[in-house]
Protein backbone atom coordinates (compact mmCIF):
# COMPACT_ATOMS: atom_id res chain seq x y z
CA UNK A 1 0.00 0.00 0.00
CA UNK A 2 3.13 2.29 0.09
CA UNK A 3 3.11 3.10 -3.43
CA UNK A 4 -0.86 3.46 -3.97
CA UNK A 5 -0.98 6.89 -2.32
CA UNK A 6 1.54 8.94 -4.91
CA UNK A 7 -0.19 6.98 -7.81
CA UNK A 8 -3.75 7.88 -6.59
CA UNK A 9 -2.15 11.54 -6.32
CA UNK A 10 -0.82 11.00 -9.87
CA UNK A 11 -4.03 9.51 -11.13
CA UNK A 12 -6.04 12.49 -9.67
CA UNK A 13 -3.66 15.16 -11.36
CA UNK A 14 -3.60 13.88 -14.54
CA UNK A 15 -7.52 13.90 -14.08
CA UNK A 16 -7.68 17.13 -12.85
CA UNK A 17 -5.01 18.47 -15.75
CA UNK A 18 -7.06 17.13 -18.45
CA UNK A 19 -10.32 18.69 -16.85
CA UNK A 20 -9.17 21.96 -16.63
CA UNK A 21 -7.61 21.68 -19.80
CA UNK A 22 -10.71 20.66 -21.69
CA UNK A 23 -12.89 23.26 -20.06
CA UNK A 24 -10.40 26.52 -20.56
CA UNK A 25 -10.34 25.28 -24.21
CA UNK A 26 -14.12 25.08 -24.03
CA UNK A 27 -14.52 28.31 -22.38
CA UNK A 28 -12.03 30.40 -24.95
CA UNK A 29 -14.04 28.74 -27.62
CA UNK A 30 -17.40 29.67 -26.52
CA UNK A 31 -15.91 33.24 -25.81
CA UNK A 32 -14.68 33.50 -29.33
CA UNK A 33 -18.01 32.42 -30.82
CA UNK A 34 -19.81 34.72 -29.05
CA UNK A 35 -17.45 37.79 -29.64
CA UNK A 36 -17.50 36.90 -33.45
CA UNK A 37 -19.65 33.81 -34.43
CA UNK A 38 -19.34 34.72 -38.37
CA UNK A 39 -15.62 35.03 -38.41
CA UNK A 40 -15.35 32.32 -35.53
CA UNK A 41 -17.20 29.69 -38.09
CA UNK A 42 -15.68 31.03 -41.14
CA UNK A 43 -12.55 30.81 -39.74
CA UNK A 44 -13.42 26.45 -38.36
CA UNK A 45 -14.63 26.43 -42.27
CA UNK A 46 -10.98 27.54 -43.89
CA UNK A 47 -9.21 25.28 -41.58
CA UNK A 48 -11.31 22.29 -43.02
CA UNK A 49 -11.28 23.23 -46.37
CA UNK A 50 -7.63 23.62 -46.16
CA UNK A 51 -7.39 20.07 -44.60
CA UNK A 52 -9.81 18.60 -47.55
CA UNK A 53 -7.48 20.12 -50.22
CA UNK A 54 -3.99 18.95 -48.30
CA UNK A 55 -5.74 15.12 -47.58
CA UNK A 56 -6.93 15.06 -50.72
CA UNK A 57 -3.39 15.71 -52.68
CA UNK A 58 -2.00 12.76 -49.94
CA UNK A 59 -4.56 10.22 -51.58
CA UNK A 60 -3.65 11.28 -54.77
CA UNK A 61 0.02 11.02 -54.26
CA UNK A 62 -0.25 7.64 -52.43
CA UNK A 63 -1.98 6.64 -55.44
CA UNK A 64 0.35 8.00 -58.15
CA UNK A 65 3.25 7.14 -55.80
CA UNK A 66 2.78 3.56 -54.45
CA UNK A 67 3.87 1.31 -57.09
CA UNK A 68 3.83 -1.91 -54.73
CA UNK A 69 -0.46 -1.86 -54.57
CA UNK A 70 -2.96 -3.21 -57.20
CA UNK A 71 -4.27 -0.84 -59.84
CA UNK A 72 -7.42 -0.44 -58.46
CA UNK A 73 -6.21 0.26 -55.21
CA UNK A 74 -4.41 2.98 -56.86
CA UNK A 75 -7.03 4.67 -58.98
CA UNK A 76 -9.49 4.52 -55.85
CA UNK A 77 -6.79 6.39 -54.06
CA UNK A 78 -6.61 9.05 -56.30
CA UNK A 79 -10.25 9.07 -57.23
CA UNK A 80 -11.05 9.72 -53.16
CA UNK A 81 -8.10 12.48 -53.52
CA UNK A 82 -9.59 14.37 -56.40
CA UNK A 83 -12.92 14.14 -54.59
CA UNK A 84 -11.37 16.01 -51.43
CA UNK A 85 -9.77 17.89 -53.60
CA UNK A 86 -12.82 18.99 -55.46
CA UNK A 87 -14.76 19.19 -51.58
CA UNK A 88 -11.70 21.45 -50.74
CA UNK A 89 -12.40 24.15 -53.75
CA UNK A 90 -15.81 24.28 -53.49
CA UNK A 91 -16.09 25.03 -49.87
CA UNK A 92 -13.45 27.87 -50.57
CA UNK A 93 -15.76 29.01 -53.82
CA UNK A 94 -18.92 29.54 -51.33
CA UNK A 95 -17.30 29.35 -47.88
CA UNK A 96 -20.12 30.83 -46.26
CA UNK A 97 -23.01 28.40 -47.60
CA UNK A 98 -20.08 25.43 -46.43
CA UNK A 99 -20.13 27.49 -43.23
CA UNK A 100 -23.38 27.37 -42.55
CA UNK A 101 -23.75 23.92 -43.50
CA UNK A 102 -20.67 22.97 -41.05
CA UNK A 103 -22.26 24.97 -38.41
CA UNK A 104 -25.78 22.86 -39.05
CA UNK A 105 -23.47 19.86 -38.44
CA UNK A 106 -21.00 20.71 -35.51
CA UNK A 107 -24.49 21.22 -34.13
CA UNK A 108 -26.01 17.80 -34.51
CA UNK A 109 -22.19 16.35 -34.08
CA UNK A 110 -22.22 18.44 -30.61
CA UNK A 111 -25.15 17.66 -29.55
CA UNK A 112 -24.63 14.09 -29.50
CA UNK A 113 -21.33 14.39 -27.75
CA UNK A 114 -22.85 16.59 -24.96
CA UNK A 115 -25.58 13.85 -23.72
CA UNK A 116 -22.97 11.25 -24.32
CA UNK A 117 -20.69 13.52 -21.90
CA UNK A 118 -23.46 13.91 -19.35
CA UNK A 119 -24.40 10.67 -19.70
CA UNK A 120 -20.64 9.29 -18.95
CA UNK A 121 -20.27 12.03 -16.06
CA UNK A 122 -23.58 10.48 -14.26
CA UNK A 123 -22.18 7.18 -14.14
CA UNK A 124 -18.74 8.05 -13.21
CA UNK A 125 -20.13 10.05 -9.61
CA UNK A 126 -18.63 7.44 -7.19
CA UNK A 127 -18.08 8.69 -3.93
CA UNK A 128 -16.41 12.03 -4.84
CA UNK A 129 -17.01 15.29 -3.09
CA UNK A 130 -17.54 17.14 -6.06
CA UNK A 131 -20.92 15.04 -7.05
CA UNK A 132 -22.41 18.28 -7.00
CA UNK A 133 -20.78 19.62 -9.63
CA UNK A 134 -20.78 16.82 -11.26
CA UNK A 135 -24.68 16.04 -11.84
CA UNK A 136 -24.90 19.68 -12.74
CA UNK A 137 -22.07 19.30 -15.11
CA UNK A 138 -24.30 16.26 -16.57
CA UNK A 139 -27.40 17.47 -16.41
CA UNK A 140 -26.73 21.09 -18.35
CA UNK A 141 -24.47 18.66 -20.70
CA UNK A 142 -27.34 16.75 -21.60
CA UNK A 143 -29.69 19.59 -21.15
CA UNK A 144 -27.64 21.39 -23.50
CA UNK A 145 -26.68 18.47 -26.35
CA UNK A 146 -30.97 17.99 -26.38
CA UNK A 147 -31.51 21.35 -26.86
CA UNK A 148 -28.88 21.35 -29.81
CA UNK A 149 -30.75 17.94 -31.58
CA UNK A 150 -34.18 19.48 -31.20
CA UNK A 151 -33.73 23.18 -32.47
CA UNK A 152 -34.38 24.30 -35.23
CA UNK A 153 -31.27 23.92 -37.77
CA UNK A 154 -30.51 27.47 -38.07
CA UNK A 155 -26.95 28.10 -38.44
CA UNK A 156 -26.40 30.81 -36.70
CA UNK A 157 -28.65 30.02 -33.72
CA UNK A 158 -26.61 26.81 -33.65
CA UNK A 159 -23.85 28.58 -32.99
CA UNK A 160 -24.50 31.17 -30.61
CA UNK A 161 -25.97 27.97 -28.68
CA UNK A 162 -22.63 26.17 -28.92
CA UNK A 163 -20.80 29.46 -27.79
CA UNK A 164 -23.38 29.77 -24.75
CA UNK A 165 -23.16 26.05 -23.94
CA UNK A 166 -19.23 25.91 -24.22
CA UNK A 167 -18.91 28.97 -22.13
CA UNK A 168 -21.20 27.32 -19.10
CA UNK A 169 -19.52 23.79 -19.65
CA UNK A 170 -16.00 25.09 -19.36
CA UNK A 171 -15.95 26.88 -16.31
CA UNK A 172 -18.22 23.92 -14.72
CA UNK A 173 -15.22 21.89 -16.29
CA UNK A 174 -12.65 24.28 -14.38
CA UNK A 175 -14.65 23.94 -10.78
CA UNK A 176 -14.95 19.70 -11.25
CA UNK A 177 -11.49 20.32 -11.69
CA UNK A 178 -10.89 22.29 -8.65
CA UNK A 179 -12.67 20.68 -6.64
CA UNK A 180 -11.50 17.46 -7.72
CA UNK A 181 -8.12 18.64 -6.06
CA UNK A 182 -9.75 18.20 -2.09
CA UNK A 183 -11.07 15.05 -3.02
CA UNK A 184 -7.36 13.79 -3.85
CA UNK A 185 -6.41 14.74 -0.82
CA UNK A 186 -8.80 13.39 0.87
CA UNK A 187 -8.39 10.45 -0.28
CA UNK A 188 -4.12 10.12 0.13
CA UNK A 189 -4.92 11.01 3.90
CA UNK A 190 -7.34 8.07 3.73
CA UNK A 191 -4.94 5.53 2.47
CA UNK A 192 -2.10 6.74 4.89
CA UNK A 193 -4.01 6.27 7.77
CA UNK A 194 -4.88 2.88 6.08
CA UNK A 195 -0.88 2.17 5.92
CA UNK A 196 -0.26 3.40 9.37
CA UNK A 197 -2.93 0.46 10.57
Amino acid sequence: MSDASPEVKNFFSAVRTSLAVSGVIMLVLGIFILVSPTKTAMFFAGILAVYLIIQGLVYIGTGVFTKDRGGWSRLGHIVLGLLYVVGGILAFVNLFAFTATLAIFFGIMLGITWIIDGVVSLSLLGDSRSRVWTVVYAILSIVAGVILLLSPLYAVMLWWLAGISLVVLGVLQIVRAVTLKKDAALIADALRSEESL
